[in-house]
């Protein structure tokens, strides 16, 4: 049964940085991607990054573009978000899930399932 499990998150000053982490437990190949999604409180769930899984590629939402980097270590099936110049924004709680397209942005959840329970990330000076 495939399952993900968030850590990393914590709380950091503009500025820090911090990566996190996603472990997929019963990952199979017949799913497109693995995204990164953020919520704030009171804001929906917007997808941030994404990496296609058989083909290979990135995708990152404009608001973090230049920022965050997303990578997959094969070994271990863990994916991992590596967060720098972290702005009071990106504050919010972190999820990873398996989706059927690499999208990033507003209203694209939709196109994941299989949530994992969520990392917080708090940026603040």
């Amino acid at each position: 049964q495939l399952q993900f499990v968030e850590s990393g998150g914590g709380l950091v000053q503009p500025g820090g940085s911090l990566r996190l982490s996603c472990k997929a437990g019963g990952l199979t190949a017949d799913r497109a991607s693995i995204g990164w999604f953020r919520q704030a409180p009171g804001k929906e769930r917007e997808g941030v990054a994404c990496t296609l899984l058989r083909l290979g590629g990135e995708f990152y939402a404009d608001s973090v573009k230049g920022r965050f980097t997303i990578s997959r270590d094969y070994i271990h099936n863990t994916v991992y978000l590596q967060m720098n110049n972290l702005k009071i924004e990106d504050t919010g709680i972190y999820y990873c899930a398996i989706g059927s397209l690499c999208i990033v942005g507003r209203g694209t959840s939709g196109w994941y399932d299989t949530w994992g329970q969520g990392t917080q990330v708090t940026v603040s000076s």
